[in-house]
């Protein structure tokens, strides 16, 4: 593939992962909506939110596997056909609240399926020198998605307290079958050949990468303290009095600065190293984490808020680069599988541990014990040989 053809491809790859964000970030604040609008239980919302992510859980592994074996573009299809399913059953409506659940499903498996077949494509499209600019534009789009799709709920869904589902599903449903379509047309790099692909071993061979287990706590415990932020800001918030105003505006901030330190990713790299950048980036995150925290005025709440967001959003695309780098061609599917089931289980255990650790201490508790965290792995990070040369081991 030339240059020019693989610029060109890199682009329509960031529109496809753009759309999947789209997409997923349309449906999944909809079916609560929608669960609301046919009085769902509790327990079944419970049940709704965890069916976008168990399921696929299960198959990350798997779908690293497929992904090596059979190259991205056929994943990214078969990703792409169950996004188009789960809109659809969304938008029919049938099923009530087990449709719900099933349409949830099929939706998760669907981004799953996506997600590991995308970073798998990044890697194997970027050339030598490129991991970290990559990775930082496929992040960016991820989260330029991400603001997009609620943006397109308040758009479309109307200014009542219930936004108006239908146009709402009617759209996300057109915009799988883009996504579908763009998928039919997606070039991606030639698959490793089978012998190469056995060469570089199965998952053991890359559980004894060196480092690795290490690059996998950061990125979950940083996945994570972003999911905290998402919940205990505007907890925090609440406490303090905050308006509802003032706190969307820190979480925009937060995201943009995020998106702004993804954007400039590979500059980043290039000044600092990419062993620097990981643990200052990490310190950054883990100081300002616990100075928010501490009651001060809006404004200076808001830089630290926005010197946050810089620092989360290096970890994730710079352990991707970092694992693009070390795990050998025929095994970059199973490598991201790895990342992503590393993250989903941070998700779901450290909110939880730091939950029950800062009982009592209120909001300000959890983002305490949430900078602990991140300072803990910003050690391990140290150890992390991210430049091509291991961290001091004392």
């Amino acid at each position: 593939m030339s240059a020019t053809a693989g610029g060109r491809a890199f682009r329509l790859l960031l529109v496809h992962s753009v759309l999947t964000q789209v997409v997923t970030f349309v449906l999944r604040p909809m079916t609560a909506y929608r669960a609301v609008e046919l009085d769902v239980p509790a327990a079944w919302l419970g049940a709704l939110t965890a069916s976008f992510a168990v399921v696929p859980l299960l198959l990350a592994v798997p779908s690293g596997q497929a992904t090596d074996r059979f190259g991205e573009r056929r994943v990214m299809l078969a990703g792409a056909v169950l996004f188009v399913l789960a809109a659809v059953v969304f938008a029919t409506g049938r099923g009530g609240a087990a449709g719900l659940v099933v349409g949830s499903v099929v939706l998760g498996t669907g981004h799953l399926l996506s997600v590991v077949a995308q970073q798998a494509a990044v890697a194997n499209s970027a050339g030598p020198g490129r991991f970290d600019t990559a990775f930082g534009h496929y992040t960016f789009a991820a989260s330029l998605g991400q603001a997009a799709g609620p943006a397109l709920i308040t758009v479309l869904g109307g200014s009542g307290a219930l936004p108006d589902s239908r146009p709402v599903f009617l759209a996300a449903t057109v915009l799988a079958v883009v996504l579908l379509g763009v998928t039919a047309v997606l070039r991606t790099p030639a698959r490793v050949s089978a012998g190469a692909a056995a060469e570089a071993g199965g998952m053991g061979a890359l559980l004894r990468l060196p480092g690795l287990l290490r690059a996998l706590t950061v990125s979950c415990v940083v996945l994570a303290a972003v999911d905290i932020t998402l919940v205990y800001l505007p907890a925090l918030g609440a406490e303090r009095g905050l308006a509802a105003g003032a706190v969307g505006l820190l979480l925009t901030l937060r995201a943009l600065a995020s998106m702004t330190s993804r954007l400039l990713l590979g500059r980043l790299v290039r000044l600092a190293g990419r062993r620097r950048l990981m643990i200052g980036s990490v310190a950054l995150s883990a100081v300002a984490m616990g100075a928010v925290a501490v009651p001060m005025p809006l404004p200076a709440t808001s830089v630290l808020v926005l010197l946050l967001g810089l620092g989360l959003g290096v970890g994730q695309p710079l352990t991707m680069s970092w694992l693009a780098e070390v795990a050998p061609p025929g095994s970059r599917g199973r490598a991201m599988s790895l990342r992503l089931t590393g993250n989903r289980l941070g998700q779901v255990l450290l909110p939880s541990a730091v939950g029950l650790l800062a009982a009592g201490f209120g909001a300000a508790g959890v983002l305490w014990a949430s900078a602990g965290a991140l300072a803990a792995v910003g050690v391990a990070a140290r150890r992390l040989a991210v430049d091509g040369h291991p961290g001091p081991q004392g």
